[in-house]
């Protein structure tokens, strides 16, 4: 007698979720405002000021930023807010902070928005490699989203996964 190979994986219930599915498109660009302060340490209003009125903010039309000051100025509140007010006809986000959190407040946005009723009571797999830049905060958040409807957390791939969460059944 013949045993056909039976695809457990494909025939289970369980639901993958990819956030690299979400990966929003558009350039992610790290603005850095050192080149704007005196000799890369000093603001100076009036300057800085010339320097945001002479720039072509156009550039950044629907890209992502990432505000820094790669020196070790002190840098006022006013002038990173005074910065993405001009950022913001062109930009799709703009944050004060590395690449890495630019990543997790898109990622933020996403999963506060994701309609999660359909995995209601659902296993539920976590898919864990990604080639784009998936933040880990971005897991743990959607997680913490998961974990009041779903029947279980899983996470890897449907072949290896690691179980992380089981609700308690009453």
């Amino acid at each position: 007698m013949k045993d056909d190979i039976v695809n457990r994986v494909a025939n289970s219930k369980l639901i993958t979720i990819n956030l690299e599915d979400y990966y929003p498109e558009g350039k992610r660009l790290v603005f850095d405002i050192k080149d704007w302060l005196f000799e890369g340490f000093v603001l100076r209003e009036k300057d800085f000021r010339e320097s945001i009125k002479q720039h072509h903010w156009s550039q950044y039309q629907n890209t992502y930023i990432s505000l820094i000051c790669s020196s070790d100025a002190i840098i006022p509140a006013w002038a990173y807010i005074l910065i993405s007010i001009h950022l913001e006809p062109f930009t799709k986000k703009t944050v004060i902070g590395n690449l890495e959190l630019l990543e997790t407040s898109i990622y933020q946005d996403i999963i506060n928005k994701l309609e999660v009723s359909e995995f209601a009571n659902k296993p539920i797999i976590i898919k864990g490699c990604s080639k784009k830049a998936v933040p880990q905060n971005a897991y743990i958040m959607l997680a913490n989203k998961l974990k009041p409807i779903a029947q279980s957390i899983m996470y890897g791939e449907a072949c290896s996964s690691v179980p992380l969460y089981k609700k308690k059944t009453s």
